[in-house]
């Protein structure tokens, strides 16, 4: 170690905190040191490291799934926040009953890493209150969860600018397709449907339940009777704010095989400015899950190495309206009989 430390040009105490990976050491220190002991072919022990600091250099994530949007983009950017800090990451895919059972039976990550991000995971109270013996920061991700560290974004918000732009654009019949059985996202499903109903209040527009329908994720079939139900209302809705582009993209299609034009006969909004919102020229909601991985990182280490840190914190990110093609204003023709355009 000491002749790492001489060809790094720091102390030996440096040398040993950048490899036990501690998150104190810069990243230009830390890159010396780490250049410096490849040419060395000096190596240590993670477990005997583990044993001297009571730290296993691991950052723990439980997800409900992988196979989502959200959640590849959120982990390619919270890797390498952990990477940088020298940190490994170890990822807990829970997708059914049984292994959740096992999970919150042994929890693994008590002995296998210093501090567990839990992402999109619909949680009961007492799993919850289980992660709270941990001994460890927890912090959950794209969710809200009162005297926990939280990081997510302003569903509220986003959906009640969406349904502003809509009602600005005059349409006064603005439906909303919610998903049901996407497993870990219900946080922000409700949070953007309390969006939606706030911007109907501030325009002082009725809540009609009819405008509002829920549909599994990937089900065309169910999607179809979904808009089925819209279309047939006696008053049938000219805009639709969909609470995923995926279920948007579904939208359009399926307006499409029917004849219906989007935006000249329904606009159709979507939310998360995923790349299908792209491929559709789909106006959209815009997140970015990229920075909630990369936040979610940061706020990990920074309880990992300062336990005097507020642990009940919560980062709040943006969202923003991205105006495309399927969002258009509303016809004279299918104008109320008032003909204003309602002020958002």
């Amino acid at each position: 170690m000491a002749d790492v430390a001489e060809r790094a040009g720091v102390s030996t105490s440096t040398v040993s905190r950048t490899l036990r990976g501690l998150t104190t050491v810069s990243p230009e220190v830390r890159a010396r040191v780490e250049q410096a002991a490849r040419e060395l072919n000096f190596a240590v022990s993670r477990q005997a490291a583990s044993l001297v600091t009571g730290r296993t250099g691991t950052v723990a994530v439980l997800v409900p799934t992988l196979n989502s949007w959200f959640m590849g983009s959120a982990l390619s950017s919270l890797a390498p926040v952990l990477r940088e800090a020298g940190m490994e990451l170890t990822v807990y895919v829970i997708p059914d009953l049984a292994e959740r059972a096992a999970f919150f039976d042994r929890l693994p990550a008590r002995r296998n890493a210093d501090a567990l991000l839990v992402f999109s995971f619909d949680l009961t109270a007492k799993e919850t209150d289980r992660l709270d013996t941990l001994g460890m920061p927890v912090v959950y991700v794209s969710q809200h969860v009162d005297g926990r560290p939280s990081v997510y974004v302003d569903d509220v918000a986003g959906a009640l600018h969406g349904t502003r732009h809509l009602l600005n654009l005059g349409h006064r019949r603005v439906a909303f397709i919610k998903t049901v059985g996407a497993s870990g996202f219900s946080f922000s499903s409700n949070e953007r449907l309390v969006g939606y109903r706030q911007a109907l209040t501030e325009a002082g527009l009725p809540h009609d339940d009819d405008l509002v329908v829920a549909t599994p994720v990937g089900d065309r079939r169910a999607m179809a009777e979904a808009l089925g139900h819209l279309l047939s209302l006696r008053e049938p809705p000219t805009a639709v704010f969909a609470e995923q582009d995926a279920v948007a993209a579904t939208v359009i299609r399926t307006l499409r095989k029917t004849r219906i034009e989007v935006p000249a006969h329904i606009s159709v909004l979507g939310f998360d400015d995923q790349p299908v919102a792209d491929w559709f020229d789909l106006s959209t909601i815009a997140q970015s899950p990229s920075d909630i991985g990369r936040e979610a990182g940061r706020l990990a280490l920074q309880l990992i190495d300062d336990p005097d840190a507020d642990h009940q914190q919560h980062i709040v990110l943006p969202t923003h309206l991205i105006p495309r093609a399927t969002t258009a204003p509303l016809l004279p023709a299918e104008r109320g009989n008032d003909g204003e355009v309602p002020r958002g």
